[in-house]
């Protein structure tokens, strides 16, 4: 074939394919629904592409399969038979608006599993709210409800006014106080157990807190004392008031008396090179100061200042526990007793423990049977922790503690 009838032979060829194609496009097309199809082409610019020595697939536009997502749409296609007739089962296909392709369908929505949720955490709350009432019921129900309580508050460590919650190791008459408020305010309250281990301490703590005692007894609520390890001096102070006294057989008690102490660092200051102008409108304005000692007037004059304290002292114990000033007077020279010792000379009424003493202030306070026993400043780890976070430090403990204990005017100690 010679080149000048090569064109020929390719525009037959091209004819006989354009045939064909309208051919198959006379067939019957399934109805796509959604299913768009790319425009047919113009098949005269495939021809004339053709007569001008081009190739037939660059005229043709083959339909692009990246389509954005609004393109893609779900397609059955029609049921097909095999050769033996049996029926096919049409497969769901994704296709792309334009293509041949059949598309697939969309997956079933998912079940919602709020409502599950929902029952899931109301169970939960159930039983969190069941474990708290069973705790409630079974370590603090009764204590809101029950109208036959004995009241336990503790009195631990050196006495001092001021207000610090038990457990730091000083017994504030604040504390003590509010405790016995809180009691007498609580109607299911009979009676009042009051838990002592302390050396003593300030002679005004004992007096703001046998005021207090006082006033709860006046109110018909009989007060115990169980005494621990050490009810001594300003301890046995407040003691005294009880209507009944249970100690230990070993219990240290007694120690009925007072001490002032004043401090002399003036050699210190000198070997340290310090020196003190003091300025005072009156001869005993700076008594006490620890840049000196004492003079004779002021040694007389401290001790004037003790005896008095003391005098106060054998009185209110004379006058709590039935005994004259000159009985109390001959067994307050300071010195301790204990608990055997103490029982013979009256200091304390018998021997007994906690729940002795329990069980002595539930029959004195009238209830019928087991007490409820309302423990009310008990120290625990918690109110170390948390109760007193905002308000106490060990720095503030410590500045409390050294006022009374590091006095530059001097510390009265009963």
């Amino acid at each position: 074939m010679t080149n000048s009838e090569e064109p020929f032979k390719l525009k037959d060829d091209a004819e006989d394919l354009l045939d064909v194609v309208l051919e198959e496009s006379t067939e019957e097309v399934p109805d796509l629904g959604a299913f768009e199809m790319t425009p047919e082409p113009d098949y005269t610019e495939i021809l004339d592409n053709v007569h001008e020595g081009g190739n037939l697939t660059d005229s043709v536009v083959v339909p692009s399969v990246e389509s954005p997502e609004e393109d893609i749409v779900a397609y059955n296609p029609p049921v097909e038979v095999n050769e033996g007739g049996t029926t096919i089962p049409p497969k769901e296909t994704m296709g792309v608006k334009g293509s041949k392709e059949a598309p697939q369908s969309p997956p079933a929505p998912k079940k919602s599993h709020k409502w599950q949720y929902a029952a899931l955490f109301a169970a939960l709350l159930l039983i969190i709210g069941g474990s708290f009432a069973v705790i409630y019921l079974s370590f603090g129900g009764e204590i809101y409800t029950s109208d036959n309580k004995v009241a336990v508050i503790y009195v631990q460590g050196t006495m001092l006014t001021g207000n610090l919650p038990s457990g730091f190791g000083y017994a504030t008459s604040e504390d003590v106080c509010n405790s016995l408020r809180e009691a007498a305010a609580d109607e299911g309250v009979k009676a009042i157990v009051l838990r002592v281990n302390s050396g003593g301490g300030s002679p005004a703590a004992s007096e703001e807190i046998i005021t207090e005692i006082e006033n709860v007894q006046a109110q018909g609520i009989p007060v115990v004392v169980s005494m621990g390890d050490v009810a001594a001096s300003a301890a046995y102070h407040i003691s005294a008031p009880a209507d009944l006294i249970l100690a230990n057989p070993s219990t240290i008690t007694g120690s009925i008396g007072v001490i002032g102490v004043y401090t002399n660092r003036s050699e210190y200051y000198d070997n340290e090179g310090i020196d003190f102008y003091i300025s005072k409108s009156g001869e005993f304005k700076d008594m006490g100061g620890d840049w000196r000692g004492l003079t004779s007037e002021e040694k007389e004059y401290a001790d004037t200042v003790v005896l008095k304290v003391y005098d106060l002292f054998i009185t209110s114990v004379a006058e709590h526990r039935n005994m004259t000033k000159s009985e109390v007077k001959d067994i307050a020279d300071g010195r301790v007793y204990v608990g055997v010792e103490a029982k013979e000379i009256g200091l304390i009424d018998d021997f007994g423990n906690l729940y002795d003493a329990i069980d002595a202030a539930a029959e004195l306070g009238g209830i019928e049977g087991e007490p409820t026993v309302y423990y009310i400043n008990r120290p625990s780890l918690s109110s170390i922790l948390f109760g007193s976070e905002e308000t106490f430090s060990k720095d503030s403990v410590k500045q409390l503690a050294s006022y009374y204990e590091d006095s530059p005017v001097g510390m009265i100690v009963e």
